[in-house]
């Protein structure tokens, strides 16, 4: 006897093609039958009027800390969200050695994790420990590897560094990490050259890896970037991915069609290069990403001592001055104290405004006060390059975010939407309404093709034999509802989530389920 049987529902199965209307039985948590037959199961869901497909995956997570902290994954699980790709932009759990394991203890007591660990292995086994609601892949983060051996110097890796750094990747390989990210607007990845990128990238290829780069830059330099991308590629045979692609700053935004250019002439030459976007014109990351890559040296109390540096702080005002950002588009997002809650959903015109200050002061004294944790948004691109990003094959969908849930110690700030809206949003607006692409074409970018860019075996397909990760949604009425301004706000429309064969969303209510897998 099956344990679940879907009736009535219209399948879109992952793979591009278009609907058929099909039955599906789900037994312990595998997919056992696709088809018109009724075969007798413990529970039944009527699906009439519904869509069937398999869970989503989300191609571009940094939830390694915040699903240890709280495994609920409101936020993915209401979106449809049944796998996580994490470790990306050269941030990763684990390793964490040295200075790499100095410098994310503010991340773990924010968050009220005391559990401590150096290895994918013992990161893991506190994951499996607590319970996850959502399954969970990651890759292994350059800077954390270059932390661990290196340090955060501005300084090239010796042949000894080489060494320590690839064995920490081999390590991480084989405890299941499935590539190498690299995030190289960060420290320390920023101080690497690419001959470093290229020794790594042929060690994770000898394991069957993928590269995936938060490049050098998106906006100014980003074909450059792009070039530099596909020459690790190419020169270490690895297949490469780039992370949230896009053209920031509106003087770059005539440089799609030539970025687009530049990959697909590499795919014509035999390297594989894919890609990931989320459906929104503003980016997030930390506040201090607007500083000169010279104030980074050091770590995070350099980095502060810098900003209280008179002469320093002279240099960064005058470089700073130089940028064409407006600082009507940059606003905080999640700021550390309570004092400074207020200025979260605030741009830093604005906060300038009310605090009668400049705004370059204003920043300076966000920063210092925080101790450069301060989060924040940024909008910086436009809707037409959004979706030629968007519709091209190779595209996939990634929400650049981590696990937030509805309540505890996951649910403060204005994080960005993207984090409870990305998925719904591609069918609400750019499916349904736009008709950018088919439902068939998004579902497909939204499943198989992630898991088979990633190498996730048996999911990202509605297929007997798979592991039974479904969404069953209304195509009528899905839509995301979260804003910069209330981003805690569930989509509407997603009625069932099965993770591992497990009812984890129930008539749009959680059930609490922690079936979730680490995909090794």
């Amino acid at each position: 006897m099956l344990d679940y049987l879907i009736k009535n529902a219209v399948l879109i199965d992952g793979t591009g093609n278009g609907p058929i209307e099909a039955n599906i039985g789900i037994e312990a948590e595998t997919i056992v039958f696709l088809g018109n037959g009724s075969p007798h199961a413990k529970h039944e869901i009527n699906a009439t009027g519904l869509i069937a497909c398999p869970g989503f995956i989300d191609t571009h997570a940094h939830s390694e800390f915040t699903i240890l902290a709280d495994g609920r994954a409101e936020g993915k699980l209401s979106q449809g969200v049944t796998t996580e790709i994490n470790g990306n932009c050269g941030l990763s759990a684990a390793p964490l050695l040295g200075e790499a394991f100095e410098r994310r203890q503010t991340d773990m007591n924010e968050l009220d994790i005391k559990e401590r660990w150096h290895t994918f292995d013992e990161y893991f086994g506190l994951l499996t420990k607590k319970g996850i609601a959502i399954n969970f892949a990651t890759l292994c983060g350059h800077g954390n590897i270059r932390g661990s051996v290196v340090g955060y110097k501005n300084t090239a890796a010796d042949k000894s560094s080489m060494l320590k750094m690839d064995e920490l990747l081999a390590d991480a390989m084989n405890s299941g990490a499935r590539g190498l990210s690299t995030g190289l607007i960060y420290p320390p990845g920023i101080f690497s050259d690419t001959a470093e990128l290229v020794g790594l990238a042929k060690t994770a290829k000898s394991r069957d890896g993928i590269y995936a780069s938060h490049m050098r830059s998106e906006g100014d330099r980003l074909i450059e970037s792009i070039e530099e991308t596909i020459a690790i590629g190419r020169e270490s045979g690895i297949p490469v991915h780039i992370s949230h692609i896009k053209t920031a700053g509106e003087r770059n935004w005539h440089k799609a069609d030539d970025a687009i250019s530049a990959i697909e002439k590499a795919q014509n030459s035999g390297t594989r290069v894919t890609c990931d976007r989320y459906p929104y014109i503003a980016s997030s990351t930390d506040l201090d990403t607007v500083l000169p890559s010279w104030v980074y040296e050091g770590g995070y109390q350099d980095e502060l001592n810098r900003l209280k540096f008179p002469d320093a702080l002279k240099k960064i005002k005058t470089e700073l001055a130089n940028k064409p950002d407006s600082w009507e588009k940059i606003f905080v997002a999640t700021a550390v104290k309570e004092r400074n809650r207020w200025m979260e959903g605030e741009s830093i015109a604005a906060i300038a405004a009310k605090l009668e200050k400049k705004p370059d002061d204003t920043l300076i004294e966000i920063l210092i006060d925080e101790e450069v944790r301060t989060s924040a948004v940024f909008f910086s691109m436009n809707e037409d390059n959004l979706r030629k990003f968007l519709s091209l094959p190779y595209s996939m969908i990634g929400s650049d975010s981590s696990v937030r849930s509805f309540s505890g110690v996951t649910s403060s700030g204005k994080p960005h939407p993207r984090g409870f809206g990305s998925f719904p949003k591609i069918i609400a607006q750019y499916v349904r309404d736009e008709k950018l692409f088919s439902l068939s074409e998004a579902i497909k970018k939204m499943t198989s093709l992630p898991a088979r860019t990633f190498r996730i075996e048996r999911r990202g397909l509605l297929k007997t034999g798979y592991f039974a990760d479904i969404l069953l949604f209304d195509y009528k009425t899905i839509r995301d509802t979260a804003t910069f301004k209330n981003p805690f706000s569930k989509p509407e429309g997603i009625e069932h989530v099965f993770v591992n064969g497990v009812h984890a969303l129930k008539h749009g209510g959680f059930t609490g389920s922690r079936s979730g897998r680490i995909l090794k």
